[in-house]
């Protein structure tokens, strides 16, 4: 079993001229991670997972778009789950990509029509905060209303478009393929799983949506319904963000 090391870290150019929203946002993604050090009200500690984050991040990067950090809170959140991998490394010290974690934009700070998909990281911290946050709720929506506005998440973070409520009043993820970690892979007796809001699982079905998921697990699984996609693990985060270019690029 890999040996997992928790650890805790702590204005855009505006152009002169006019350009279409469309055009700004097209080479544009916004990265959802949470600001909860800690399993809800417990002093269980938690984090957003690094590897999910690089992995789907370097796709984007080598792809040639640009990524910004959003947080309900904004400014540090708290990173986990490392463990010896070259990638992981290379970001680990690259200090403009750290900067973007400790400096993450608050939600009033962000403009949907700037980006053309969403993408909500995992790891626990992701069942906390981010969920709830209606102004990132309602950045996700305004992304997805777009003709080709994308909304994407990977392991832990499908909880946080579990509760998304369209502008019609729907449920997003009602009558839509969704995948996330699943129960099968969650300790529903122990103290973390304990101080989780719901299980992803049981809330996207509740809403609507059909939650389909690898019984093998870590095998790369996820789900494309259209616009949105959704990935079951660490080994689904590169392929989903390879799976939002290739819906963006068609």
């Amino acid at each position: 079993m890999k040996s997992y090391l928790h650890l805790l870290f702590l204005p855009a150019l505006v152009c002169a001229c006019s350009v279409d929203s469309a055009e700004q946002s097209e080479k544009k993604i916004l990265f959802v991670v949470s600001n909860a050090h800690y399993y809800g009200a417990s002093d269980i500690n938690t984090a957003n997972h690094f590897a999910e984050i690089v992995f789907a991040y370097d796709v984007f990067d080598q792809a040639g778009y640009s990524v910004d950090f959003i947080s309900p809170e904004g400014g540090a959140v708290p990173i986990g789950y490392i463990y010896s991998d070259t990638l992981l490394k290379k970001y680990l010290y690259d200090g403009e990509f750290m900067d973007k974690l400790e400096f993450t934009k608050q939600p009033t700070e962000v403009t949907p029509e700037s980006y053309a998909a969403i993408f909500y990281a995992g790891g626990g911290s992701a069942m906390f905060g981010v969920p709830s946050n209606e102004l990132i709720q309602k950045i996700a929506v305004d992304i997805y209303a777009r003709e080709e506005g994308i909304v994407s998440a990977v392991c832990h973070g499908t909880a946080g478009i579990a509760n998304i409520v369209k502008g019609d009043g729907t449920f997003l993820v009602a009558g839509k393929n969704i995948n996330g970690f699943p129960d099968l892979f969650e300790n529903k007796e122990a103290a973390y799983f304990q101080e989780f809001p719901f299980s992803i699982e049981e809330q996207i079905q509740k809403n609507g949506g059909t939650f389909n998921y690898s019984t093998e697990g870590w095998d790369g699984y996820l789900e494309v319904d259209d616009k949105i996609i959704t990935g079951q693990d660490p080994t689904s985060s590169a392929l989903v963000a390879q799976a939002v270019i290739a819906r963006l690029e068609k």
